[in-house]
C-alpha cells in the first residue's frame, strides 16, 4: 500500500515540477529539455526525447536528454516506421521490456551498444492536442533482469505528454502570430514609406523618425498643428502627409503661401469676396477656407502676416465662421488648420509683431522639422533619390562616387533639402560623364554660386567654422572664397578658431586644415584673409 502511495506522490511531484517549468518562459526547447530531466530523475530513466513532425513524412527531435548532439541529429523517423513512427501513426502508447528482442526498434541515434548482459527498456506515448497527434515522447532505461511498473510509468508519461502538447501548440501559435505581426508590420512600413515619404522627405535618420512618430500621433485628431523649421526642410510635404493620414484624406487639401500675397489680396484669397466688393470683383469668389471645408487648410509662412490681418484670422479660427469681403452673410466652415513658419514666433510675440492670442491658437501641436545639417544620415538617400528623378526626367544614367557623396555629407546646407536638390541637379547637368567624382562638386573648385548667399547669417554674422573638437561626421563644411571682397567685416570667432587650429597642429597648415575640414588652399586663403602670420620654427 505504501509503495502505491509513494508512486502516486512521486508522480504528483513530477507533474508539479514540470508544470512550473513549462510555464516559466516561451523558450520551448529549453523548457522541454528541463522537463525531460525531471522525468529522468523521478523515474530513473537514462535517455529521453521529444519528436515532432517536421514535414508531412518525417519526425525529428526538438528536445532530448542523455543523447549527444550528433546522436540527436541522426534521429530521423518516417511516419509509420519503427516504434516511434508507429506510435505517431496510430496514436497508441508502446512499452518494450527489451529492445534487443524488438525488430521494430531501429536504434537510429546509435547511442546503444547492446550487450548480452544488458537489458534496455523503452516507453513511448503520443503527444496529442485533442485528437490530433503532433509528436512522440519516449524514454529508455536500463531495466536489469526484471521489468516493473511500466503501467504507472506510461500513465505518468501520458500526462506529461498532454502538458507538452499544449505547450508545443501554444508555442506554435505564438510563433505564427509573431510572424504574421512582423509581416504585417513590414507591409505597413512599406505602404507608409511609399505613400508618405514623399519626394524630398527621407526619414531613416533618428531625427526624422521622431518627426514621423509625431506626425502619426497627431494626424488622426482635429487639433491645429504648427510646423516649425528652416526654409526648405519639407514643411509642405509633412502637411500633406498629416492630411492623408487623417480622417479628412478624401476631402480637399488647400495650401496658401501667406507671404506671396498682399494683405488685401490675402483676405480675399482666404475668405472670398462678393461681386462688386472692390474694383475688378466681377463675380462672387469662394475663398480658400470654404474650398477646404471638411478637409485641411495649410497656411505656409504664417509668421509673416500683418498685425491687422492677424486679428481677422483669429476670429475665424476661434468661431470657425467667416464673412466674405463685401458681404454680410456668416458662413460656417469645418477646416483642420495646419500652419508653418520658419520664424521664431516667441521672439515675434515678445516684440509685439505677432499676437499672443493667435500664437496660442495655432500652436496647439508643434512639430519641429530639423535642418539637413542635423540629419546628415539622410543626405546619401536624398542624393540618390534626386539623381534617380533626374535620370528619369532626362533619360540619363548618372551615378555618384562615395568620395563625392562624402563631400556632400560634409556641407552645411543652410538652404536644406531645396539647396541640396539644386546643387545635385546643377552638377548632374554640367558633368561630362555618367559618374560624379569629387572634383565635379562645385564647391571643390570654388564654383559654388550659392555659397555667397550663406556667407552671412540674417543678423549679419559670419557662419562660424565647425568647432575643432567636433566629430568629422557632424562638422560643418565652410569655404573661404577668394571673391575679392575685402570690405566684409571680420569674425573674431573664425580668427580665433584658425589660430587655435594652427597652434594645435604646430603651425603646419595642412594639419590645421584637416582639423577644420578645409582644403589646404582654403586654409591658406583664410590665413591671408584674417592677416594671421604663420610662425616658423
Amino acid at each position: 500500500m505504501s509503495t502505491k502511495s509513494d508512486s502516486s506522490r512521486v508522480a504528483l511531484t513530477a507533474i508539479y515540477e514540470i508544470g512550473k517549468i513549462l510555464s516559466s518562459s516561451l523558450d520551448l526547447q529549453k523548457n522541454l529539455r528541463q522537463a525531460l530531466n525531471v522525468i529522468a530523475t523521478y523515474l530513473n530513466m537514462q535517455r529521453g526525447m521529444v519528436c515532432v513532425q517536421t514535414d508531412l513524412q518525417d519526425l525529428g527531435i526538438i528536445a532530448s536528454v542523455g543523447f549527444t548532439e550528433e546522436e540527436s541529429a541522426r534521429a530521423r523517423f518516417v511516419v509509420g516506421e519503427g516504434v516511434t513512427g508507429r506510435i505517431f501513426q496510430t496514436g497508441v502508447p508502446a512499452a518494450i521490456p527489451n529492445v534487443a528482442h524488438e525488430p521494430l526498434f531501429l536504434n537510429r541515434t546509435g547511442a546503444k551498444r547492446l550487450m548480452e548482459d544488458q537489458i534496455i527498456s523503452f516507453l513511448g506515448v503520443p503527444i496529442k492536442v485533442g485528437r490530433e497527434t503532433i509528436g512522440v515522447l519516449s524514454f529508455e532505461r536500463n531495466a536489469g533482469d526484471h521489468w516493473h511498473g511500466f503501467e504507472d510509468d506510461l500513465k505518468l508519461l501520458a500526462m506529461v505528454a498532454n502538458l507538452f502538447g499544449q505547450t508545443i501548440r501554444l508555442n506554435q501559435q505564438v510563433a505564427n502570430d509573431r510572424d504574421q505581426f512582423q509581416q504585417e508590420n513590414s507591409r505597413l512600413q512599406k505602404e507608409l514609406g511609399s505613400k508618405y515619404n514623399l519626394e524630398n522627405v527621407v526619414g531613416q535618420s533618428k531625427r526624422m523618425q521622431e518627426v514621423f512618430a509625431d506626425v502619426h500621433m497627431a494626424a488622426p485628431g482635429k487639433s491645429t498643428i504648427l510646423l516649425r523649421g528652416e526654409s526648405g526642410t519639407g514643411k509642405e510635404v509633412i502637411a500633406r502627409s498629416i492630411h492623408f493620414l487623417s480622417a479628412r484624406k478624401n476631402k480637399p487639401f488647400i495650401k496658401v503661401n501667406c507671404t506671396a500675397l498682399t494683405e488685401s489680396l490675402l483676405e480675399s484669397e482666404l475668405f472670398g469676396h462678393e461681386k462688386g466688393a472692390f474694383t475688378g470683383a466681377l463675380q462672387d469668389r469662394v475663398g480658400r477656407f470654404e474650398q477646404a471645408h471638411g478637409g485641411t487648410l495649410f497656411l505656409d509662412e504664417i509668421g509673416d502676416i500683418s498685425p491687422a490681418f492677424q486679428v481677422k484670422l483669429l476670429r475665424v479660427l476661434q468661431e470657425r465662421e467667416l464673412e466674405r469681403v463685401g458681404g454680410n452673410k456668416t458662413i460656417k466652415v469645418d477646416v483642420r488648420l495646419i500652419c508653418a513658419t520658419n520664424r521664431n514666433l516667441e521672439e515675434a510675440v515678445n516684440k509685439g509683431d505677432f499676437r499672443s492670442d493667435l500664437y496660442f491658437r495655432i500652436n496647439v501641436i508643434s512639430i519641429h522639422l530639423p535642418p539637413l545639417r542635423e540629419r546628415r544620415d539622410d543626405i546619401p538617400l536624398l542624393v540618390e533619390r534626386i539623381l534617380s528623378r533626374f535620370n528619369r526626367d532626362n533619360s540619363t544614367k548618372i551615378s555618384i562616387t562615395p568620395e563625392a557623396m562624402h563631400v556632400l555629407g560634409k556641407c552645411l546646407w543652410p538652404g536644406n533639402v531645396r539647396e541640396l536638390e539644386n546643387c545635385v541637379e546643377r552638377f548632374a547637368t554640367m558633368t561630362h560623364g555618367n559618374i560624379i567624382h569629387e572634383v565635379d562638386i562645385p564647391c571643390q573648385t570654388n564654383h559654388c554660386l550659392s555659397s555667397t548667399l550663406w556667407k552671412y547669417q540674417p543678423t549679419g554674422g559670419v557662419i562660424p567654422i565647425a568647432p575643432i573638437a567636433a566629430e568629422p561626421s557632424h562638422a560643418a563644411h565652410h569655404e573661404f572664397h577668394d571673391d575679392g571682397d575685402d570690405s566684409a567685416p571680420l569674425s573674431q570667432t573664425e580668427r580665433d578658431q584658425l589660430i587655435t587650429a594652427m597652434e594645435k597642429s604646430g603651425w603646419v597648415q595642412a594639419k590645421a586644415a584637416r582639423l577644420l575640414n578645409l582644403t589646404p588652399r582654403q586654409m591658406g586663403y583664410a590665413l591671408r584673409k584674417y592677416n594671421i602670420e604663420v610662425k616658423r620654427f
